[in-house]
């Protein structure tokens, strides 16, 4: 397979730029699963589409404000966008400069806040807060929401709480579990009074998930490890679904999902807490689910690659083209995709 064969054109103007006004007011594309005909929802018709006694999983995870602007002593300007927080004062981080910063390089932040950088650790910087203010304290300060780089604009105060979901609570990720983010507190009042189970893990999206694919030949790609999270107590009730009749595992998401894939082992989801850099492509059966619920994805993504791994190559593609002939809006602030295997 060829990164060629997932591509298509998207006009800029369907680009989501900005979210809807209310979260549920996005579109829903749903797929027939027997005659694969394209069907047309609103999201708050999900609740129609769901079963009493479906189990839906959800990513916890939660965004930080992983962005940072600051200058050197010389008054160059520097960006960092924090990877991860590997303690109360440090962390790792991509830096972007004029030149790249040496270690003991100070750089100035906001309200008199700075970093200092300690080493560079293959193609990341390993930085620590400077002051006595922990990491997390400096990026609730002056940080600012790590956006997409295909939103092409700054974070404003709307994405603080509009590039989160509202059930998320295990800080740690550097961009949104974007299917998530459709849902409300009531929507999930009204999805669990019909009867249907709700469970979580964390997948803590990194850096990884905004750069493309390099490799031709989609089978030569790796992705970059991300810390996945799954109870045991959640792997009992996955399992007891899995062996109940006409009872349904339905994703939120294409990283819970992965979270899944690294969790079912032999018919059996076991507890995770790891890394994973499991990468699904055609080819690849999915077995641990019966739906995902999605958004729809950059062409020659890994996230495109795998719902087609799930729904067809060509099934996907002719329904990206019955979404952009429709003027769905796409990508992170844009409308979900509801496809049963």
């Amino acid at each position: 397979m060829d990164l060629s064969d997932f591509d298509y054109h998207l006009p800029d103007e369907l680009i989501a730029r900005y979210p809807t006004e209310q979260r549920t007011a996005s579109r829903l594309l749903a797929l027939d699963k027997t005659n694969g005909e394209v069907l047309h929802h609103q999201f708050t018709d999900l609740i129609d589409e769901l079963q009493p006694n479906d189990l839906l999983v959800f990513n916890n995870t939660r965004v930080i404000p992983a962005r940072l602007f600051g200058e050197k002593a010389s008054g160059g300007k520097v960006e960092v966008m924090i990877e991860r927080i590997t303690s109360g004062s440090r962390g790792i981080a991509q830096i972007r400069a004029s030149k790249s910063p040496k270690p003991d390089t100070i750089i100035h932040l906001e309200q008199g806040l700075s970093l200092r950088v300690i080493d560079l650790i293959d193609d990341m910087f390993l930085i620590e807060s400077n002051d006595e203010a922990s990491l997390s304290m400096v990026l609730q300060a002056v940080g600012h929401m790590p956006l997409p780089p295909y939103i092409d604009r700054e974070d404003e105060t709307l994405d603080r709480e509009r590039y989160q979901t509202v059930y998320s609570s295990r800080e740690g990720a550097v961009a949104a579990p974007t299917a998530g983010l459709h849902f409300t507190e009531d929507l999930i009042k009204k999805i669990i009074k019909k009867g249907i189970t709700i469970e979580k893990l964390t997948l803590n999206i990194g850096l990884g998930t905004f750069l493309p694919l390099r490799e031709d030949s989609v089978e030569d790609n790796t992705l970059h490890s991300e810390y996945c999270y799954l109870s045991k107590k959640t792997a009992e009730k996955l399992n007891e679904i899995k062996n109940s009749k006409n009872r349904r595992i339905i994703c939120v998401g294409t990283t819970a999902l992965r979270t899944l894939e690294t969790s079912f082992e032999d018919g059996i989801f076991k507890p995770v807490n790891k890394k994973t850099n499991k990468f699904i492509y055609p080819g690849i059966d999915i077995n641990s689910i019966d739906a995902l619920i999605t958004n729809f994805h950059l062409p020659k993504s890994s996230l495109f690659i795998l719902i087609c791994a799930l729904m067809g190559t060509n099934k996907m593609i002719k329904a990206y083209e019955y979404a952009i002939k429709n003027k769905y809006r796409f990508y992170s602030y844009g409308d979900a995709c509801l496809l049963e295997k």
